[in-house]
């Protein structure tokens, strides 16, 4: 009887301590599954940030720099947010703490100006040279083959004629030079449209508010502005070269002197030469 007794016993230990096993293994095995769901809903519900650059861009850069800046988060998963302006505009901005790292100008004067205030990493370098171009709307009848002179004088007293304002943009700046090299009249007042950037002026002759215009030979490459408008590439000696630069501001990551860095580079140097800039001697 008692080696019965000893067989009852141990089967009864041996299934009770099955039984807690298992209880054991299923209490794990519960609250891993739940850790785990609650990392992956955690993952879902906060994905890793991507790395972003936030740039102060002049207006004549629209279509090339969304070229480059597509080609860039291709090759490197890095976004690139650009604010564009007139180059004076972006610089005073600047000056008054828009939070962007790097600055990349129409001309040199106001890189030079925010150097001189402290607010950049060097003096920055030339990345381009602009072009000016004269343009009309589609279906004009002005001659604009003939060139600038010619176009001014067949326009009517109450046209109008869009630039970029001179006092913000340094595409305005050489329009003015233009128009006075090519021997134009003073223009009126009354007859003189000002953009608040480049891509305004573009835009006040594409819809029709003015009937001529100087804009920047980029502008007028792509095709959503080529389709409405019609251009002639403006002789180089017609105004002052527009060397454009650019610079880092202080505080820029490293994300934005990488990016600083691919500008510089020759793939994105011959972007520049496809989208109408010459490149800087």
């Amino acid at each position: 009887m008692q080696k019965t007794h000893n067989v009852s016993w141990f089967h009864f230990s041996e299934t009770f301590r099955k039984v807690c096993m298992g209880a054991l293994w299923a209490v794990w095995w519960g609250l891993s599954t739940a850790a785990m769901t609650a990392l992956a809903a955690q993952a879902q519900t906060h994905p890793s940030t991507p790395v972003r650059v936030k740039v102060a861009a002049a207006s004549n850069l629209k279509f090339v720099l969304a070229d480059l800046a597509s080609q860039y988060k291709q090759q490197t998963g890095v976004q690139v947010d650009v604010n564009l302006g007139a180059s004076g505009n972006l610089a005073r901005q600047i000056v008054q703490g828009l939070p962007v790292e790097q600055f990349i100008s129409a001309d040199e004067a106001w890189v030079a100006e925010l150097a001189k205030l402290g607010r950049t990493v060097d003096t920055g370098q030339r990345y381009a040279v602009g072009r000016l171009a004269l343009i009309v709307p589609k279906n004009s009848a002005l001659p604009l083959a003939q060139g600038l002179a010619a176009v001014v004088r067949a326009m009517k007293p109450g046209d109008k004629f869009a630039i970029a304002n001179p006092a913000l943009a340094p595409y305005g700046v050489a329009a003015e030079e233009a128009l006075q090299r090519a021997g134009v009249r003073p223009w009126p007042a009354a007859n003189k449209v000002l953009g608040d950037n480049i891509g305004q002026a573009t835009q006040f002759v594409a819809t029709g508010a003015a009937q001529a215009g100087i804009t920047a030979l980029a502008l007028t490459l792509a095709p959503e502005i080529a389709g409405s408008l019609n251009s002639l590439p403006l002789p180089e000696d017609l105004h002052a070269p527009l060397h454009q630069r650019m610079v880092l501001l202080k505080g820029a990551s490293a994300a934005a002197a990488d990016w600083h860095r691919f500008l510089l580079s020759p793939p994105a140097q011959r972007v520049f030469v496809r989208h109408g800039y010459a490149l800087p001697q």
